[in-house]
């Protein structure tokens, strides 16, 4: 199981406590206002919106506010910001790659706290291009096991969907796709009556670096500082711990 695979499902667990804060209510509205603002507030014309909406209702975000996002978004409605995508690469210690996402409507104070968080943990930012190669943008859906649910179960539900491969992540399966199939590929777990955890597209590693205990304590810090940054939507690296290792670099 990649190193990938073990820290996006920390990460799901993390998303009960990062939406106590506000933090992930704050970024799938952010999310919201985008899609409505790039294709209309129209989620029947809009895959974008509509898959923005869907996330924010899978994390228990109230119906007023998404409905309020759309309308700033789409302009119906004054209040919303000029947010833009800015992306930035760099290094965690032991030369574990980062990619950071950011969705901003101040460019400088995104740029500023993404390097405060690099240089106070340990990283550094690299020049664009020079991490960005070591991920392919993928679709992937998180689908929880349940009793009798199998691998081939999930796969068969996906495969004419544009699923291209099924694997089992221990409490979970994690189904990838291309980036553009990914909307399809939710709808037909949808369609086979299975839950799902999240369904995005995300850049996936071709390629992980292994760490031990320290190394993944170190990458984990970074990563959790660079996510709490305001302006941070999505962070994503090539690291790779064993499950032994994994348990006990994300003990309480």
């Amino acid at each position: 199981m990649s190193g990938h695979s073990k820290w996006a499902t920390t990460k799901h667990k993390k998303a009960a406590i990062d939406a106590k804060r506000g933090k992930l209510f704050a970024r799938l509205i952010k999310n919201i206002e985008v899609a409505a603002r790039t294709g209309g507030g129209d989620p029947a014309g809009n895959p974008t919106l509509d898959d923005a909406i869907q996330k924010a209702k899978k994390a228990s975000v109230p119906a007023n506010n998404i409905e309020r996002a759309v309308k700033r978004g789409s302009g119906e409605e004054a209040g919303g910001a000029d947010y833009e995508t800015v992306m930035y690469e760099g290094y965690a210690p032991g030369g574990v790659a980062v990619l950071v996402e950011c969705l901003t409507d101040n460019r400088n104070r995104a740029a500023s706290d993404v390097r405060v968080a690099f240089t106070r943990n340990g990283g550094s930012l690299a020049d664009p291009g020079s991490v960005s190669y070591l991920f392919n943008r993928r679709g992937v859906v998180v689908v929880p096991k349940t009793d009798g649910l199998s691998e081939d179960d999930v796969l068969a539900a996906v495969l004419d969907a544009g699923a291209e491969e099924v694997s089992d992540l221990g409490e979970s399966f994690e189904i990838l796709s291309e980036a553009t199939d990914v909307t399809e590929v939710r709808k037909a777990v949808q369609e086979a009556g299975l839950d799902y955890d999240s369904a995005e597209a995300q850049f996936v590693p071709s390629m992980e670096v292994e760490v031990d205990v320290e190394g993944a304590k170190k990458v984990f810090r970074l990563l959790d500082a660079l996510e709490d940054a305001d302006d941070v939507q999505n962070v994503y690296s090539n690291v790779n711990a064993p499950d032994e290792v994994m348990a006990a670099a994300t003990e309480d």
